[in-house]
């Protein structure tokens, strides 16, 4: 096994080994690495000073406090528990280790599922006076989604159960059957204690029935390379680099296998192939490159390659933009079929959708539940659409193009982290169908330039009689035009949709895309709806083209629109009497950079519509 770090090949016999501890609260990760790196004199004099002052003022009564190594914030400190990620680099005769002490709440499992996404092998922690707890299931779980394969379950805290081997056992035949359930590759179990260091560095006289290796001892002689090797090369390209007119080079890290000057590649996803003409590592040229160096590769001619493409040798990697994928999700709010996100897998991000929430599976028993939403750590099987064709593969095949996050479009936060399971074939047995009559075509005909006008607003903020009225002006000038309204698409290609956020989202998705073939049709398209979440809009325009979408924000305050209520449905959503409803039980985002705003309780709708008219005109 091969470990490079900043291109440089780490040469000790066991290789570079990257680690993770978790489990639930309080169950003595911090305090396990921390006493393995005291007793391992892998301290600097200066940091066994600190760490003894620092103690003193700890919750131990004067006693080195070992986890204070680890945890480094002071809202930690005060706390006595982990948040965030700790990062240690250490080295013994033997090995050299990277450990990520990631934290134990529930809320922070975000923040454990980042340090599990580099590991190789975890450590998870069971307090022996507790046993297995919901939080060690989860992040079990969540490890092997991660594609961890080797385990380390450390039963800590012996000492509080006087070393008691009955006990021990008691908890490793519950570890045995959470390893035969979640399908874990290999799995040893450690009695120890953190605190007293029993078998962390040195053999327990307390726990002489236990014969096995010290974690530390295990840890510098396991060999986490099962066999299975990524097949060929592949190097997503992150950045096309072009210092002059004479160099074009693309640069990446390889994520698996090697290459050579003068072997023949694949460009993907356009399948176009050339051939190496140079490597550069860093500044010099070399021959031959491996998994983990970062590269710039020139080609023998000009191919069309840009971020977020693929160059690979020797594998078949899938070209799609739909796939079924199991998704870890971590945002507060709830995860809904048919939401909008952000997706990266490799270096290519575009809009993505959750099309389908399949099942979610069940911390304790490992069951497929049904499921119509997500909730904050919970585990989920999902397909997932791309708004264009994406590059992976399956996690198992290629670790890098098979796992990927979700980006909230909105806040820019990551929502999700998932891996693929496979691709699904109906993208891969349909092709979009090049017609002789184009679009360029028939707009011509009708001499117009098509668009879809995006009126969006609050219920009675007079969106309706504002298009209607937008609507016959554009006919007056000869303008040949379609009016979407709300009520009437609910009362007849939506009628099967509710008003709960999923039903929302789809609601405007098939409304953008009917817009979308009525600009192909050549008209002008007019969309009545409240559309009251961001992301969805921001979808509606990705699908129409950005080009040819206007956004009309009526932004006439909630009060007035609320004093209209022409419908009489304020009265009845204060009344309890209509769940859901935008505006009082159900948020409105305002749009942030609309093409145009106008408030109708500052106008008549005469002044509305010639407003709108003349804003419409740069666009038309």
């Amino acid at each position: 096994m091969h470990e490079y770090i900043d291109g440089n090949r780490i040469q000790d016999g066991n290789g570079l080994l990257k680690f993770i501890t978790c489990g639930s609260v309080d169950d003595g990760k911090s305090t396990l690495i921390g006493h393995m790196l005291y007793d391992a004199k892998l301290l600097f004099a200066d940091q066994e000073r600190a760490l003894a002052l620092d103690s003193r003022v700890g919750s131990r009564g004067g006693e080195i406090d070992y986890s204070l190594l680890l945890d480094g914030l002071m809202a930690e400190r005060e706390q006595g528990i982990t948040i965030d990620v700790a990062y240690r680099y250490f080295t013994t005769e033997r090995r050299s280790f990277i450990v990520a002490d990631t934290p134990g709440h529930e809320e922070y499992t975000r923040n454990m599922a980042v340090g599990a996404s580099f590991a190789d092998l975890a450590v998870i922690l069971v307090d022996a006076s507790q046993g297995i707890l919901t939080q060690t299931r989860r992040h079990a779980r969540i490890c092997a989604l991660m594609g961890i394969r080797f385990f380390v379950f450390a039963v800590n805290k012996m000492d509080l159960v006087r070393y008691s081997q009955k006990e021990y056992k008691k908890i490793a035949k519950d570890i045995k059957k959470l390893a035969v359930d979640l399908e874990l590759y290999h799995v040893e179990i450690i009695p120890v204690s953190a605190t007293e260091g029993d078998n962390v560095t040195l053999h327990s006289a307390n726990m002489q029935w236990y014969s096995g290796a010290t974690l530390l001892e295990y840890l510098e002689s396991v060999d986490v390379d099962d066999g299975t090797q990524e097949e060929g090369f592949v190097m997503p390209v992150q950045r096309v680099c072009r210092p002059n007119a004479s160099f074009r080079g693309f640069q990446g890290q390889v994520s698996a296998g090697s290459i050579c000057a003068g072997d023949e590649i694949t460009v993907l996803p356009s399948g176009e192939k050339a051939c190496v003409q140079s490597i550069l590592l860093a500044d010099r040229k070399v021959q031959k490159a491996y998994k983990g160096q970062p590269l710039t590769i020139q080609l023998n001619r000009e191919v069309d390659v840009s971020r977020g493409c693929v160059l690979a040798k020797g594998t078949q990697l899938k070209v799609s933009r739909m796939f079924t994928a199991s998704v870890l999700w971590m945002d507060d709010a709830e995860l809904v079929q048919g939401k909008n996100f952000l997706i990266k897998i490799g270096t290519k991000q575009l809009p993505a959708t959750v099309m389908a929430i399949k099942y979610k599976v069940d911390i304790h028993s490992g069951e497929n539940l049904a499921a119509s939403q997500l909730y904050k750590n919970e585990i989920a099987v999902c397909d997932i659409a791309m708004a264009g064709d994406a590059v992976f593969d399956v996690f198992a095949g290629h670790r890098e193009l098979g796992c990927f996050i979700l980006i909230d479009r909105v806040t820019n936060m990551t929502s999700a982290c998932g891996i693929v399971e496979h691709s699904l074939r109906r993208a891969d047995n349909l092709t979009w169908q090049k017609l002789d009559i184009t679009r360029g075509t028939r707009a011509a005909r009708m001499g117009q330039k098509p668009a879809t006008l995006w009126f969006t607003g609050l219920s009675g903020a007079g969106k309706s009689a504002l298009a209607n009225e937008v609507e016959k002006a554009l006919s007056i000038q000869g303008k040949y035009t379609m009016l979407l309204d709300g009520d009437n698409v609910r009362m007849g290609l939506n009628q099967n949709l509710g008003f709960e956020e999923k039903d929302r989202i789809e609601n405007i998705r098939r409304v953008a895309e009917v817009a979308k073939l009525m600009n192909d049709a050549g008209l002008i398209v007019l969309t009545s709806f409240i559309s009251p979440y961001e992301s969805d809009r921001a979808r509606a325009r990705e699908i129409i083209g950005s080009t040819d979408f206007i956004e009309i924000y009526v932004s006439t305050p909630l009060e007035e629109c609320e004093r209209r209520d022409v419908k009489g449905l304020y009265k009845k959503a204060r009344n309890g009497l209509i769940p859901n409803f935008t505006g009082i039980s159900s948020p409105y985002e305002p749009p942030v950079h609309p093409e145009i705003a106008i408030d109708t309780s500052q106008c008549t709708l005469e002044e509305a519509t010639d407003y709108v008219l003349r804003e419409i005109q740069k666009y038309l």
